[in-house]
């Protein structure tokens, strides 16, 4: 025999700011004009739709200032010195307008909740002076730990601009949550140039 609920519901309808400032009671219910929200472990967690913007989602950064219009506009990488793969945000463009998984002031790949797991691409155009003795090292860390540590090598020749295009995934611990991940990359066996850099990141599991 079908059982009727026992209960019916009366949900809020809000503006998303309410949401974001309101005192969360464990089962109460706000609904704004694109997700239905439920308080539960004092969050306001989504419960429809399932994969909401703010459930996961992705960001994409698009520096504009190594943009390699001459020498000048690129990014200068000495042998052996390992410095900051930078990228100002210039542009962004996101699922949803509260995502943001990196921090152009602080040049840091950040999160929302420890033991979240995103997947990241980064994008960039290359050379090197010489190719064949050449190559890029890239690691992403938190602090002194690395995260990612990965080669690049040059394939096209002395001074031949190529695409470079990294994907990896990660998660936060306590410390990455804490202090964000910074992307480096050094030069080893000769100069390079980098430019046109893309960052985009995507959350695939929210582990709040």
């Amino acid at each position: 025999m079908a059982k009727n609920t026992a209960y019916r519901v009366h949900v809020e309808d809000v503006e998303q700011s309410v949401v974001d400032n309101v005192n969360i009671e464990d089962g109460a219910m706000l609904r704004t004009d694109e997700y239905l929200y439920m308080g539960h472990n004092n969050q306001n967690v989504i419960v429809y739709p399932q994969t909401g913007g703010l459930n996961l989602g992705w960001a994409r950064y698009n520096d504009t200032f190594y943009v390699g219009s001459d020498d000048t506009t690129k990014l200068l990488l000495a042998d052996g010195v390992e410095v900051t793969l930078p990228n100002n945000g210039g542009t962004v463009t996101r699922s949803h307008p509260s995502i943001d998984f990196y921090n152009s002031a602080t040049n840091k790949f950040v999160g929302l909740n420890e033991n979240d797991v995103y997947i990241a691409t980064v994008v960039f155009k290359k050379s090197a002076a010489n190719a064949n003795q050449t190559h890029l090292d890239f690691r992403l860390v938190d602090g002194d730990y690395e995260r990612i540590d990965m080669s690049l090598g040059f394939y096209k020749g002395n001074d031949e601009t190529q695409n470079q295009h990294t994907m990896f995934q990660y998660y936060l611990d306590a410390n990455a949550l804490a202090n964000g991940l910074t992307p480096k990359v050094t030069a080893d066996g000769g100069t390079a140039k980098i430019w046109d850099i893309i960052f985009f990141i995507q959350r695939t599991q929210n582990a709040g």
